[in-house]
């Protein structure tokens, strides 16, 4: 068989949707990824990781984690991440993606129900396909229809997928979701990729956001990809919880332990924001303000969707800032999002001069 998905990738080609890869240009600046602090850049973190990987004698985890390939890297940073969150136990897993196919998987099992906000990320809705639970999506961040589902259900155990800081639209999760799961008991996933690092009175997300202290019910999901500037994730919850996802996650049970390197890289990012706290969050507020001074839009971290609609003009804007300013930025088609926008991150190493340059240009020539 010659090219079997040819059709597939000509209509792609004709929708505007058809995707590339290219090599990371090193000349651009950088406001298209989710390094939102900057972290990724930072060689002194970069220096600590090799140097705390060259106290032990070999800088591979080998195995699963429940063969021989659980490391004094992986427990310290376990540790190190349930006490500034707040949780009895942690699992540290190879990345975001991974961490909510397994977690899904395994927690919901056959006569549950899983609800899960219709923008949850792409990893979940997969998931959804694999567990064996009854599951409904509840429109975004509607805590009245979440608990009008909540009301009609039969189903003994119950679990709600929700995110902290949604990847598309920026927008933050409503305390009215968490107030309805408390009310109704139900175990509740939070996804804290785009959370973690950049809300939150320490930084470390939704639940510090709105001074939440986590409960038994609560699990929380994180990447070590984004605001921490490293690969992997981690899954934070009661010490029941973590058990039973040992024993059933599968991503924890067949797949090699996660990088050392990264996780150690990822413990020190970590110490690195808990003691610059108070300076990285004067920083993200004054790109906020700029934000809301330019486009007019009041955004919750650091995520700016600008809304275009046509696949083509967002990537001949996407183009034109690479070309005038040297600046590259999201240019987000469907699937992924229904219309197409240009999703800007006002990263903290981008100037605030540079910021307010690209917010003038996109004021000049986005359709509102």
């Amino acid at each position: 068989m010659t090219n079997p998905y040819l059709n597939e990738l000509k209509a792609l080609a004709r929708s505007g949707r058809y995707r590339e890869r290219h090599l990371s240009d090193e000349a651009l600046l950088d406001a298209a990824s989710n390094d939102y602090l900057g972290l990724a850049y930072l060689k002194e973190l970069h220096t600590k990781a090799c140097e705390t990987l060259s106290a032990y004698t070999f800088h591979s985890p080998k195995s699963s984690m429940l063969v021989n390939g659980y490391h004094p890297i992986h427990q310290n940073f376990e540790r190190a991440l349930c006490e500034a969150n707040g949780f009895e136990a942690g699992i540290v897993m190879g990345s975001g993606f991974n961490a909510n196919i397994g977690m899904i998987e395994s927690l919901a099992r056959k006569g549950d129900l899983l609800l899960m906000d219709e923008s949850y990320h792409a990893s979940g809705v997969m998931a959804t396909r694999m567990c064996d639970a009854r599951v409904e999506f509840f429109p975004h961040n509607d805590a009245v229809s979440l608990e009008t589902a909540l009301q009609k259900a039969t189903e003994k155990r119950i679990i709600v997928a929700v995110e902290g800081i949604y990847s598309m639209s920026g927008n933050k999760l409503s305390i009215e979701i968490l107030e309805v799961c408390g009310r109704y008991d139900v175990l509740i996933i939070l996804d804290e990729a785009h959370s973690s690092g950049v809300i939150g009175r320490n930084l470390m997300g939704i639940l510090d956001y709105y001074d939440i202290k986590p409960t038994s019910n609560m699990i929380k999901m994180g990447t070590l990809g984004k605001a921490y500037g490293s690969f992997g994730a981690y899954v934070l919850s009661s010490a029941h919880i973590s058990d039973y996802l040992i024993n059933r996650a599968k991503n924890v049970i067949y797949a090699t332990a996660p990088s050392l390197y990264d996780t150690a890289l990822a413990h020190h990012a970590l110490n690195y924001i808990k003691t610059n706290v108070i300076r990285l969050k004067e920083a993200i507020v004054a790109r906020q303000q700029i934000i809301k001074e330019m486009l007019g839009m009041d955004i919750d971290g650091l995520i700016v969707p600008i809304e275009i609609g046509d696949n083509a003009r967002a990537m001949e804007l996407q183009k034109l800032l690479k070309d005038e300013l040297g600046i590259l930025v999201g240019a987000i088609r469907q699937p992924t999002v229904n219309r197409a926008i240009i999703r800007l991150i006002a990263r903290l190493d981008i100037p605030e001069e540079t910021l307010i340059r690209v917010c003038e240009r996109f004021s000049h020539n986005t359709v509102k």
